[in-house]
């Protein structure tokens, strides 16, 4: 099994989310990670799926996407050709005695302190999952209260195959009005 990352561009509109997530439930696939966002284009929403499977189920996941009506665009991302992000924010307890170990781990990964408490602090951390993962691996011996991920989001690298959103909406156009 592998997982494939999937960045999709759709029409900004009420309930895409819902559609796209309802493909994956009722075809049986498996979500990974999904984030959804619009994009500088308020017109569209660019959605990050990551999922597992073997590469005929990968393969169907493509094609089953790729037919729904709001999706404009659909992006195989690769690693060696695209740039992923994820972002946490992790709560630990944390008394006076604990802090500055906690905040010289934080520096190490350039993560931020976003909120003190007495007894606790709040960190976000942006980065690979692999980053994100070395972090949390080296906060084991604290305890962590809370902890929240985003999910993977991500680009391919350039600009050669950059959507024209308005090139897009014309072909699409063009194809509905046939």
């Amino acid at each position: 099994m592998r997982k494939q990352v999937y960045s999709l561009l759709v029409d900004n509109t009420p309930g895409v989310l819902s559609r796209i997530a309802g493909l994956f439930s009722r075809r049986g696939y498996s979500i990974d990670s999904i984030t959804a966002g619009v994009t500088a284009d308020d017109r569209f929403t660019r959605i990050t799926v990551v999922a597992s499977g073997d590469e005929m189920i990968l393969s169907q996941i493509e094609k089953q996407v790729r037919k729904l009506e709001d999706v404009i665009e659909i992006k195989l991302l690769k690693d060696e050709e695209s740039v992923y992000r994820e972002l946490i924010l992790v709560k630990i307890k944390a008394d006076a005695a604990m802090r500055p170990g906690i905040i010289a781990t934080a520096d190490v990964f350039r993560a931020k302190i976003i909120d003190v408490e007495k007894e606790s602090l709040i960190i976000e951390l942006t980065g690979a999952q692999s980053k994100i993962e070395a972090f949390l691996n080296l906060l084991d011996g604290y305890e962590i209260l809370e902890l929240a991920r985003t999910g993977i989001t991500g680009l391919s690298r350039g600009s050669q195959d950059v959507t024209d959103a308005d090139e897009i909406m014309r072909k699409k156009a063009e194809y509905e009005g046939l």
